[in-house]
């Protein structure tokens, strides 16, 4: 289908930005590089009145160190973040995570930003930033606030921003030296969104998990974070028998929909043994360093 009419504004810059947006409100959406609005509007599922285009700012890209913090702009593509030897020495799961994003072609224009920040409870990078702790710096005309990510998704493409405003960074605590990670997803194919996947972030002290994040992608109507699971692995030894048991309290916090890629009974299964493998996974670099 062909996207209905719209009018195309280019921001010069964030304020640019900014005032176009409060000028146009709930009217006027920001694109990125376009690979989750631009099919939303070619089906007549999103039918804005004006476009920004924000890609000509300069000052929402790039990956910077700030302190004990990651700091990344919105308008960095997967490409960039796959290859910046900050994040793979710093935070490797993101660049593991934005390789299983798409295809090459994708990743070379589309963004974190334009990722993290639609609302499909099926993208990859929401679930990865939740576990990181991460953080979103917004701009609007009332200034400037923060929103953890944790509780920024409130709904199928339904988030805490408001209208009027645009995200400027995605600032991310430096996780620990030596830290345990993984994102395993599962997919039909190469290039589609996962019938379920894990992010699984761990510290270990000798034989005992410290600190433990676990969050799902693509099974409930936003990503979700598995506290329960978290908690019968922090303190302990990370067992065969605990690890099973964070497994099974994943597994029972997921609600998702049936569509192509399976039933709920069977997505569910999947997240259960995407939270295995993360888990496993994480363990044994942790104990490698």
């Amino acid at each position: 289908m062909i996207p209905g009419r719209f009018e195309y504004h280019a921001a010069t810059d964030v304020d640019d930005a900014v005032r176009l947006l409060a000028e146009h409100g709930a009217d006027g959406k920001l694109l990125a590089g376009g690979h989750s609005l631009l099919p939303m509007m070619k089906l007549r599922f999103a039918e804005p009145a004006h476009i920004i285009d924000i890609n000509g700012i300069a000052d929402l890209r790039g990956i910077r160190e700030q302190g004990k913090a990651l700091v990344i702009g919105p308008m960095t593509t997967e490409s960039a973040i796959i290859d910046s030897e900050l994040l793979q020495r710093r935070c490797p799961v993101l660049p593991e995570a934005a390789q299983l994003i798409a295809d090459p072609q994708v990743r070379n224009r589309g963004t974190i930003g334009g990722d993290a920040l639609h609302g499909d409870p099926g993208n990859d990078h929401p679930a990865v930033l939740m576990a990181l702790d991460a953080e979103f710096v917004i701009r609007g005309r009332k200034g400037e606030r923060s929103e953890s990510v944790d509780g920024f998704y409130v709904g199928p493409y339904l988030t805490a921003l408001d209208d009027g405003e645009l995200v400027t960074a995605i600032r991310i605590p430096t996780p620990a030296e030596g830290h345990g990670y993984a994102y395993c997803k599962f997919k039909r194919k190469t290039g589609d969104y996962a019938t379920a996947a894990t992010c699984c972030l761990l510290e270990m002290e000798g034989d005992t998990c410290r600190r433990v994040r676990l969050t799902l992608t693509n099974v409930g109507p936003t990503p979700l974070r598995a506290t329960d699971a978290e908690a019968l692995l922090t303190g302990s030894e990370p067992t065969a028998e605990r690890i099973e048991q964070a497994a099974q309290a994943a597994m029972s916090i997921c609600n998702p929909a049936e569509d192509l890629r399976g039933s709920p009974e069977y997505k569910t299964h999947m997240a259960g043994e995407m939270t295995r493998r993360a888990i496993h996974k994480a363990l044994d670099r942790a104990r490698r360093g």
